[in-house]
C-alpha cells in the first residue's frame, strides 16, 4: 500500500460511527478500505472491522450519481443475501462532516476483517491442494450469488478475501447486479484481465452495461488458471496486450495458452470457463462448475470447516486441525487468532464431531434430538421431537435429493421435525428465518420456521428444499 494514492484518503484515528479508523488494507478505483476498532465495548459486535468508504463528497453530479448507485447495489446485495461465502457486512454509515468536504457524505460500509486477499497470496506460489480447495469455496460463492439472482461482475483475486480459519469470502459487490431474466445490467467498470471478450466491446441497454452469470464463469476460469500456475491464461505482458489476444481468441485468430502444470480435469474445466461466446459458456452454470471443482478438489461438496463455540467469557477463535492444514498449505501459520490479546486458555469448547460435519449431513446412529443442530444452521429430522436421522444447512438448498448438498433420506424418508438454529440479528444477521417447500426448486410452499423455533411437521407435509428469508410469510 506504500506509495500508491488512495481513492479516499481517511486519516489514522478518524471515527465513523463507533469505529476508529487505524491503517488502509487495500484501495481500488472507486473505493479504500482500512482497518478499524471499536470505540467502545459491544459482545455482540466484533472489536475489529474493516471500513470500506465510498466517497460521495466534492464530486461533479454525474460522478455523484455514479459513486451512490455503486454504494446502493453494494449495500441492497449485502443486506438481501444469507451466504458463508461473502463478506458478512454488519452496518452502513454515512459521513456528517462538513469540516472534511472531501470525506462529508461518504458511504461507509462496516465489514468482516479479513486476514489478506488470494492477489497478496499467489506471488506465494501456494501448494496446489491449498489452492484447489480454495478455488472449490470461490466456485461455491458464485453459486450462492448466481442462485439468489446476482452477477459479481468483478471475480479477481483481489476481491477474494482468505480469512483467519482458512475460509475464503467473495467481497466488492459495488458492481455486482440483480438479474431480471437471463441478464442483468451493471455499471460500465470492470477488470479488463477478468473480463470476458463479448463485454470487451459491451452491449448497452437503457439502464447500463448488459451483464450475464457468463461473464463470472470467465471470471472465474481465469482465477483459477492464474491461482493454480502463477500465469494468465491468454498471451500478453500487460492487461492491454492480454485485452487483445482476448479479442483474437474469440475470433478465433488466437489460442490459450494454458499451462503444462495443469491436471487434465482442471484444464478441461479451465477450458470450458473460458469458451470463446457467451453462448458457449451457458453450459456450464455455475451449479455444474461446483460439482466438476469438488470433483478436481478429491471431496463431494465444499468443506465447511469445523466452528468453535467460545464459552461466555472466551473471546478466542482456535484454527481447527482442518483449518491449520489449509493455512499451513497457503503459507500463512497461523494456529490461532486472539482477539483480546491472550494466548488461547480453558475458556475454549470445541464443536463435537457431529456439529463440525459438512453442510448437508446425515446425522450419527447414536446422536438423537434436537442438540445435534449445529449453531447457525437449519436442521430437518425424519422423527418427531428432532428424533431419528438429520440433515443441515448452512444456506439455501433448491433440491435435497440431487441439489448442492445432497440429503441421503431425501425421498424416501419425509420430515417430521425441524430446528432453525440459525444465527441471531444481534450479530448481523438479516436473513434468519427458513421458508421451506414441499417441491424442488423453491415451489410449493409449506411453511416458514422462524430463528429458534422446534417444532413438529404435520402429516403431509413434505418438504425437499429451502430458503432462508428477513421474515415469515407463512406460520
Amino acid at each position: 500500500m506504500t506509495g500508491r494514492p488512495h481513492a479516499v484518503q481517511v486519516p489514522a484515528g478518524y471515527r465513523v460511527g463507533t469505529w476508529e479508523v487505524r491503517e488502509p488494507i487495500a484501495s481500488g478505483g472507486f473505493s479504500t478500505v482500512y482497518a478499524a476498532r471499536a470505540t467502545s465495548g459491544n459482545a455482540a459486535r466484533p472489536q475489529s472491522v474493516a471500513l470500506k468508504f465510498l466517497p460521495t463528497g466534492t464530486h461533479t453530479p454525474r460522478q455523484l450519481a455514479h459513486l451512490r448507485d455503486l454504494a446502493e447495489r453494494e449495500v441492497d446485495l449485502l443486506k438481501r443475501l444469507r451466504a458463508p461465502r461473502l463478506i458478512r457486512m454488519y452496518e452502513a454509515l454515512t459521513v456528517d462532516d462538513p469540516g472534511h468536504p472531501e470525506l462529508d457524505g461518504a458511504t461507509v460500509l462496516v465489514l468482516e476483517l479479513a486476514r489478506g486477499s488470494l492477489d497478496t497470496l499467489l506471488s506465494r506460489r501456494p501448494a496446489f491442494d491449498a489452492v484447489s480447495a480454495l478455488l472449490l469455496q470461490v466456485c461455491e460463492g458464485l453459486d450462492q450469488l448466481h442462485r439468489a439472482g446476482w452477477v459479481h461482475g468483478d471475480l479477481k483475486p483481489a476481491n477474494v478475501l482468505l480469512m483467519d480459519d482458512g475460509t475464503v469470502r467473495l467481497a466488492d459487490f459495488n458492481t455486482a447486479a440483480e438479474l431480471h431474466g437471463t441478464h442483468a445490467y451493471a455499471p460500465a467498470f470492470s477488470t479488463p484481465d477478468h473480463t470476458p471478450p463479448e463485454l470487451l466491446f459491451p452491449e448497452f441497454g437503457a439502464r447500463g452495461l448488459l451483464i450475464r452469470p457468463t461473464a463470472d464463469i470467465w471470471a472465474f476460469g481465469i482465477l483459477a488458471h492464474l491461482a493454480l500456475t502463477g500465469t494468465h491464461p491468454l498471451p500478453g505482458a500487460s492487461p492491454a496486450t492480454r485485452r487483445d489476444s482476448a479479442v483474437r481468441y474469440a475470433r478465433g485468430a488466437e489460442e490459450l495458452r494454458l499451462s503444462a502444470e495443469l491436471p487434465p480435469v482442471w484444464r478441461q474445466i479451465i477450458t470450458d470457463c473460458l469458451a470463446r461466446t457467451h453462448e458457449e459458456r451457458v453450459a456450464h452454470d455455475t451449479a455444474a462448475l461446483l460439482r466438476r471443482v469438488a470433483r478436481a478438489t478429491g471431496t463431494d461438496r465444499a468443506p465447511r470447516l469445523p466452528r468453535l463455540r467460545p464459552r461466555p467469557r472466551g473471546r478466542v477463535m482456535l484454527a481447527t486441525t482442518t483449518a491449520t492444514a489449509l493455512l499451513a498449505g497457503l503459507g500463512l501459520g497461523i494456529t490461532a487468532l486472539v482477539e483480546d490479546g491472550r494466548s488461547p486458555g480453558p475458556g475454549l469448547q470445541a464443536d463435537t464431531a457431529a456439529d463440525a460435519a459438512p453442510t448437508s449431513a446425515g446425522a450419527s446412529a447414536t446422536a438423537t434430538g434436537y442438540g445435534r443442530c449445529p449453531p447457525g444452521d437449519i436442521c430437518f429430522f425424519t422423527e418427531p421431537a428432532g428424533q431419528g436421522d438429520m440433515c443441515s444447512w448452512w444456506g439455501d438448498d433448491v433440491d435435497w435429493a440431487r441439489g448442492e448438498n445432497v440429503c441421503s433420506w431425501a425421498g424416501r424418508a419425509d420430515a417430521r421435525s425441524v430446528f432453525n438454529n440459525g444465527l441471531d440479528t444481534d450479530a448481523g444477521e438479516t436473513f434468519v428465518n427458513v421458508v421451506y417447500y414441499g417441491q424442488r426448486a423453491l415451489r410449493d410452499r409449506q411453511g416458514c420456521v422462524e430463528v429458534g423455533t422446534r417444532r413438529d411437521l404435520p402429516a403431509g407435509v413434505r418438504p425437499l428444499s429451502h430458503t432462508w428469508a428477513q421474515a415469515c410469510p407463512l406460520t
